[in-house]
């Protein structure tokens, strides 16, 4: 309804591939969206839903991302990372909130 192409929202709609990070999908999604943006290109960021209410918020990109960027890795290249895949109970055991049997 706002005239925003699918390429444009492309970049910044993570969920679909590492599901609801809640309140950091906003921040995710900037992250994500400044690894493509150009000087000169604005980002419209807004939030939504889970009880939070709504936010909006207007960036525009400097010069400065060129300087910035290759600081930190970038979203895709996280998500690129070989990864393992943890149930509750592994993941309980791996903070100690669980005890391990012993043998």
């Amino acid at each position: 309804m706002l005239g925003f192409t699918r390429e444009q929202c492309a970049a910044g709609l993570l969920s679909p591939r590492i599901g609801n990070v809640y309140s950091g999908s906003s921040p995710l999604g900037l992250c994500a969206a400044l690894d493509v943006a150009e000087p000169g290109q604005r980002i419209f960021l807004v939030s939504y839903g889970s009880g939070a209410g709504s936010d909006g918020f207007t960036f525009t990109v400097t010069d400065r991302i060129r300087e910035v960027r290759a600081l930190a890795p970038t979203v895709e290249q996280i998500l690129s990372r070989p990864t393992v895949q943890l149930d509750y109970t592994g993941y309980a055991r791996f903070r100690s909130k669980i005890a391990r049997e012993e043998d």
